[in-house]
């Protein structure tokens, strides 16, 4: 897949369902619709504003005699763009972020890259605590806009239930 082949949103489509506890199967797959194309402006902003000093993140030059083609874009902007991608799919009926585990870092995003991402739930169970909610992991992987993976990542989140006798 390449940034100028049309299919490169195939498969993602918006479906306007807030998905619930009860929606996460175990093994089922979603393709987030949206991808987000990471520019160098924005990518050296995140750096410094996030204080990162790391010189390939916002010195071209430098990147370029560590043998990179551009700036890398830190791998804390790549993370947190991705798991935005998966909000409106995974978390959006509420419920607290509960961490990320085995995060991987694959293959360096440049300024340009547009970031897709896919998720496979892994794991769910009910909340003892809160029974208004269960608990549900996922895996997430992302790729750049030609296919080659740049993140992977488990994710587990507590994920609101449908209301007892709502409308589905």
């Amino acid at each position: 897949m390449t940034e100028t082949d049309p299919g490169a949103t195939a498969g993602r489509h918006f479906t306007g369902t807030v998905n619930h506890f009860e929606d996460f199967e175990i093994g089922r797959r979603f393709s987030h619709h949206w991808g987000r194309t990471i520019e160098a402006a924005e990518a050296i902003g995140f750096a410094t504003e996030h204080l990162l000093h790391e010189p390939a993140l916002f010195n071209r030059v430098y990147a370029r005699h560590l043998g990179y083609d551009d700036i890398v874009v830190s791998g804390e902007m790549v993370f947190s763009v991705v798991l935005g991608l998966s909000v409106e799919d995974l978390s959006e009926s509420g419920g607290p972020f509960l961490g990320a585990d085995n995060i991987r870092f694959h293959h360096p995003v440049h300024p340009g890259d547009t970031l897709f991402a896919v998720s496979e739930v892994m794991s769910r169970r009910e909340s003892r605590s809160r029974p208004d909610y269960g608990v549900v992991e996922w895996e997430t992987t992302a790729h750049n806009h030609d296919g080659c993976p740049v993140l992977s990542f488990r994710r587990t989140n507590l994920v609101g239930r449908r209301a007892a006798g709502a409308a589905e």
